[in-house]
C-alpha cells in the first residue's frame, strides 16, 4: 500500500480499540518472568556455553601478537577465537566502527578475542590469561582541541542559510551570543548487548537484542559472508535500547565465531563496561548560539553552529537541525562541524541531534527573551511560525506549539513565577522553567503479516521490535479496529527475521509506522474476506467479530473457513513529506528546588504537553514520555561520561560510576496530550511521541535552576559545583 494522499475516514477512526488506555498485552509476560530476553533462551537439552570477550587495552593502533596458550589450557575453555586469526572482515551499511578481526585498533575497548568455555566463570577466568603486545599511536580524545580541524561532514545537509544573517545580526536592537556544551552520554539500558548463537551446517540462529531485525540481518551477513536467507535472527523482547541497538554490535559476531569454533552453542553477554567502550554513546557537543531580535521580541536574526566529533567515517551529533525549524525569522544560518575522535562510535541516542540541540537552544531562547523583557513563554508564542522558516512553500502539515505552551502555563501555575532568586522555602530557592519540545516525525516502510483462522484469533506477524515501548500492544490495538473484534482475539508475534521485514524501533518512528504497515496487511485481509464472500470489499463492516455487508452477516471465524485466511502488504510512503513539513510539538515545565548552601538541585514536579498526532494508546505513551522527562533529568543533572584524555577511554563505565536519576530524584510528573489527528502522517493519523517527551527537558531545568538562583549554567551537567560560587547568601 502507498499512501501518498491524506487520509480521510478509515476504521480506525472508530476507536474502539485504538486510543483506548489498555493495560499492555505482554505485561504479564515480562513482571512474571516468563519474557524470554536474548541472554535467557534456555533449553535443558542444548549443552550451552559460553562466551567471554576480550578488549582492546588501547584506543588506538595494532595489535602486533597475542599469546592465547595459557587462556587454552584453562579449566573448561572449549575455544578460543583472536582478531588475528579471523582477520579483516567487511564492515555493514550501518557500522562505522570495525566490531571484530584484524590488527587495526580503533578504540579502547574493540573487541579482540572471545573466549568459549563450559561455564562463565571459566570463560572469565581464562580471558585474563592472554597477553598481547600493541603497537600504540598517539590518538584524539578531547573535542575542545580537535574542534580546531574540524571540517564540514561530507553526507547530509551540514550547513543551511537564508537571507542575510551577519547583516541582520550586527543591525538588532537586542543580541545574544553564547556557547554552551553538552557531555558525551551513554545509553545504560537495563539489558546489555546479548546474543546467543547456534549453527546448523552453514546456517546460523541467532536470539539477540536487536531494535532493526533486519539491518542486524544483512549486516550480520555482509561481515560474515554469507548469504542472508541463511540467517535466522530473533529478538521478542528487549530489555532497553534508546539507540544503543539500533545496528549489529560486537556480541552477535562474537557468539557467531565462537559458536562455530566451539562447536556449540554460545551465549555473549557484553560486561557493562562493554556496553559503554564497545558499543556507542550520544557525542558531546560544543554550541555557538546567536539571535538578534527587535525590542517586541521578534527574531530578526538565528544562528546555530555545533562541533562534535567521531570515528573516521562517522557522522555529526546533527544538534542545528531543529533550529531550522522551530520558531520564525528571515535570516538564518546553521552549521555542523565534525572532528575526528578516537574515542569509541558516537551515534543514535534518544533523539539524536535535537536532544542536545535543545539543551542548547532552549536556555538561549530563554535568555534573548530575558534581554528584551518579555516572559519566555510569550517569547516563544511572538516567534512561532506555521511554515518552515527555510522554506516558506512549505507548510507545517499539523502545529500547535502555541496550544501547547499555553495549557501547560495555565495547568502549571506559571503566572506565579516570580523573578530570578526572589522565592524561597526556608534553605531552598524555588524556581520554575519551561522550555519547547520538538523532534521531526519520521516513517519508514513497514510490513506485516495478518492471519485469521477457523476460531476467529487474528494474529499478526511482523519483525517490529519491541523495546518497552508498547509495540505489542498498539500492533494488536490496530488489528483489532480493522477486524471488528475485541484484543483478547489478537496474538501478536514480534521480533523474528522470518516475518515481513518492518520499520523497527527507533527515531520515532516505530509506532507509527508499524501499526501503518499492520493497517495496509489487515486491508489485503478485509478484501480477501469480502472477496471469499462475494461481498464488495469498500463496504462491508467488520464489528462484533462479524463481517457484515446490508443485511448480510457471517462470524468471522465462519468466513476464514477451516484453513484460514491470509492478508500481507508493506506499507510504503510517498511525496506528503515534501509537500509539508511533519513535526511533533510539546512544552516542558518544571520546578526546582536548589539549596542555598550546598548548591544541591531537586526536582519538585514536572509536566509535559505534547502534540503528536493522535494517540494510539494513553497508558503506553504516558509511559514513553515519563521515561523520557526522567532521562531528561539525568542529561541536566549528573549524566556525563568522563574521558580520560591521556588513555582515550570513559572512565565511568558503569552504573555506579555513570549516575542516572532513582526513584528519588523524580518526584510527581504530568503527562497531557493533545487533542489532535495529523491525516498527512499515516492512515492512522498519528505521529512518534517517545523521543519528543525528552526534547527540551534538560533545558526547562537549566530555565528553573536559573530562575530559583540567577545563576545561569550553559555547561551540562549542571552539578552544584557549577552553582555554589553563585549562590546568594544565606539571610
Amino acid at each position: 500500500m502507498q499512501f501518498d494522499t491524506p487520509a480521510t475516514t478509515n476504521p480506525i477512526d472508530n476507536l474502539k480499540v485504538v486510543g483506548q488506555p489498555i493495560p499492555r498485552i505482554d505485561g504479564q509476560l515480562k513482571t512474571t518472568g516468563r519474557a524470554m530476553y536474548a541472554y535467557e533462551w534456555h533449553d535443558p537439552k542444548v549443552p550451552y556455553a559460553y562466551g567471554y570477550p576480550v578488549g582492546a587495552a588501547i584506543a588506538k593502533g595494532r595489535i602486533k601478537s597475542m599469546d592465547v596458550s595459557a587462556a587454552k589450557k584453562a579449566p573448561g575453555v572449549l575455544a578460543v577465537v583472536t582478531a588475528l586469526e579471523v582477520g579483516k572482515l567487511k564492515k555493514g551499511k550501518y557500522n562505522t566502527a570495525n566490531l571484530f578481526g584484524g590488527q587495526e585498533i580503533q578504540h579502547y575497548h574493540q573487541a579482540i578475542a572471545v573466549v568459549v568455555a563450559e561455564t562463565f566463570e571459566q570463560a572469565r577466568a581464562a580471558a585474563a590469561l592472554i597477553n598481547v603486545d600493541y603497537a600504540e599511536d598517539k590518538g584524539s580524545f578531547d573535542l575542545k582541541v580537535a574542534m580546531e580541524t574540524a571540517v564540514k561532514p561530507e553526507t547530509g545537509e551540514p550547513d543551511s542559510a537564508v537571507g542575510d544573517f551577519d547583516g541582520a545580526f550586527k543591525a538588532a536592537p537586542v543580541v545574544l551570543d553564547q556557547s554552551y556544551t553538552t557531555p558525551d552520554q551513554s545509553h545504560s539500558m537495563m539489558e546489555p548487548h546479548a546474543s546467543i548463537a547456534v549453527w546448523d551446517g552453514d546456517k546460523l540462529t541467532l536470539w539477540t537484542s536487536s531494535q532493526m531485525i533486519d539491518w542486524w540481518r544483512s549486516d550480520l551477513a555482509t561481515t560474515l559472508d554469507i548469504d542472508k536467507e541463511k540467517i535466522h535472527l530473533m529478538s521478542p523482547f528487549i530489555g532497553g535500547g534508546f539507540g544503543g541497538k539500533l545496528f549489529l554490535r560486537a556480541d552477535a559476531l562474537l557468539a557467531a565465531f565462537g559458536a562455530k569454533a566451539a562447536k556449540r552453542p554460545v551465549k555473549v553477554a557484553l560486561p557493562r563496561p562493554f556496553v559503554v567502550n564497545n558499543t556507542t554513546h550520544r557525542p558531546a557537543t560544543i554550541q555557538r548560539i546567536r539571535i538578534g531580535a527587535e525590542r517586541d521580541g521578534k527574531i530578526t536574526a538565528i544562528a546555530h553552529e555545533s562541533w562534535s566529533g567521531d570515528l573516521p567515517g562517522g557522522g555529526p551529533e546533527t544538534a542545528v537541525m531543529q533550529t531550522r525549524l522551530l520558531y520564525g525569522g528571515e535570516n538564518r544560518m546553521t552549521a555542523m562541524r565534525l572532528a575526528t575522535l578516537d574515542l569509541p562510535e558516537g551515534n543514535a541516542m534518544r533523539a539524536p541531534g535535537e536532544a542536545p540541540g535543545l539543551m542548547a537552544l532552549e536556555i538561549a531562547i530563554d535568555e534573548i527573551a530575558e534581554k528584551v523583557g518579555i516572559d519566555p513563554i510569550q517569547f516563544r508564542i511572538v516567534n512561532d511560525t506555521q511554515v518552515d522558516p527555510e522554506k516558506p512553500e512549505r507548510r507545517f502539515s499539523h502545529r500547535d506549539l502555541v496550544g501547547c505552551l499555553k495549557l501547560g502555563a495555565a495547568r502549571f501555575g506559571w503566572t506565579g513565577r516570580g523573578r530570578p532568586g526572589s522565592k524561597r522555602e526556608g534553605d531552598w530557592l524555588i524556581g520554575t522553567g519551561v522550555a519547547a519540545a520538538f523532534r521531526n516525525n519520521l516513517v519508514l516502510p513497514s510490513g506485516a503479516r495478518v492471519r485469521l483462522d477457523s476460531e476467529g484469533v487474528v494474529t499478526v506477524e511482523t519483525d517490529m521490535t519491541d523495546i518497552g515501548t508498547g509495540s505489542y500492544t498498539i500492533i494488536a490495538q490496530t488489528a483489532a479496529e480493522m477486524m471488528g473484534v475485541t484484543i483478547d482475539k489478537v496474538g501478536v508475534h514480534l521480533g523474528d527475521s522470518r516475518f515481513p521485514v518492518s520499520a523497527g524501533s527507533g527515531g520515532q518512528f516505530g509506532a507509527n509506522s508499524a501499526t501503518s504497515g499492520v493497517y495496509a496487511a489487515c486491508v489485503k485481509l478485509r478484501e480477501g474476506i469480502a472477496q471469499k464472500l462475494g461481498f464488495n470489499s469498500e463496504d462491508v463492516v467488520f464489528e462484533n467479530g462479524t463481517v457484515r455487508f446490508g443485511n448480510r452477516s457471517i462470524a468471522l471465524a465462519e468466513a476464514a473457513g477451516p484453513d484460514g485466511l491470509v492478508g500481507e502488504d508493506t506499507m510504503k510512503w510517498g511525496d506528503l513529506t515534501k509537500t509539508h513539513q511533519q513535526s511533533t510539538f510539546g512544552a516542558h515545565f518544571v520546578e526546582v528546588g536548589v539549596d542555598a548552601a550546598t548548591g544541591e538541585t531537586r526536582i519538585r514536579r514536572m509536566l509535559a504537553v505534547c502534540a503528536a498526532g493522535r494517540i494510539l494508546n494513553p497508558v503506553t505513551a504516558r509511559s514513553q514520555v515519563i521515561g523520557a522527562m526522567t532521562m531528561g533529568a539525568g542529561a541536566a543533572l549528573s549524566e556525563e561520561l568522563a574521558i580520560d584524555t591521556r588513555r582515550g577511554f570513559f572512565v565511568n563505565h558503569d552504573l555506579a560510576g555513570y549516575e542516572v536519576p532513582v526513584h528519588a530524584d523524580i518526584p510527581h510528573q504530568e503527562v497531557i496530550f493533545m487533542d489532535e489527528t495529523d491525516p498527512m502522517s499515516s492512515p492512522m493519523k498519528a505521529k512518534g511521541v517517545g523521543e519528543l517527551g525528552l526534547c527540551g527537558v534538560a533545558a526547562a531545568i537549566a530555565n528553573a535552576i536559573y530562575n530559583a538562583t540567577g545563576v545561569r549554567v550553559r555547561h551540562y551537567p549542571i552539578t552544584l559545583d557549577k552553582l555554589i560560587g553563585g549562590l546568594p547568601d544565606i539571610a
